[in-house]
């Protein structure tokens, strides 16, 4: 399903996204006596804002979005929306990593492209990171993203007993 937010920024739909998962994260925990943890990894960018890689809780981990952005030095790869999506599957990859799961773990992602022109390129970088299993997925055309990246990804992953 593919979704436009015309006139709003990544930002906002991050942030009212990421408002409602904190919250509900924080009513599970409660209610289960779940310990939430947070995640980090030096494999993936550190967050350019006031949120974690990603969260362990109740047996998933809720990973923040990543962006096409090099670890070593906080910059963008160049070379376009292909090399872009490589990079944030890379950095998601290694988050996934430290939760101690990986793609194979992965049920749903969301998707944000900054130009609904490029969703069959990325497609092909998607397909071929997630090739013998299809996770749930919606992708979202919005209008910017931080450090004028073209794509960022999301995921909720199980963890693996």
């Amino acid at each position: 399903m593919n979704l436009y937010f015309k006139g709003m920024n990544a930002y906002k739909i991050f942030s009212i996204s990421f408002i409602g998962l904190v919250l509900v994260l924080c009513l599970a925990a409660a209610d289960s006596g779940d310990v939430l943890k947070v995640l980090f990894t030096e494999g993936a960018p550190l967050p350019i804002g006031p949120y974690s890689q990603g969260v362990k809780s109740g047996g998933q981990i809720y990973l923040s979005g990543q962006i096409g952005m090099l670890p070593s030095s906080g910059k963008l790869v160049t070379g376009g929306i292909k090399e872009e999506a490589r990079q944030a599957l890379k950095n998601l990859d290694a988050v996934l990593k430290a939760g101690g799961c990986s793609s194979n773990d992965v049920v749903k992602c969301t998707i944000y492209l900054s130009n609904m022109n490029d969703f069959a390129l990325f497609n092909e970088v998607y397909g071929e990171y997630f090739s013998s299993w299809k996770p749930a997925r919606e992708t979202v055309g919005i209008s910017a993203l931080p450090a004028g990246a073209c794509v960022e990804i999301s995921a909720i992953a199980r963890i693996p007993r």
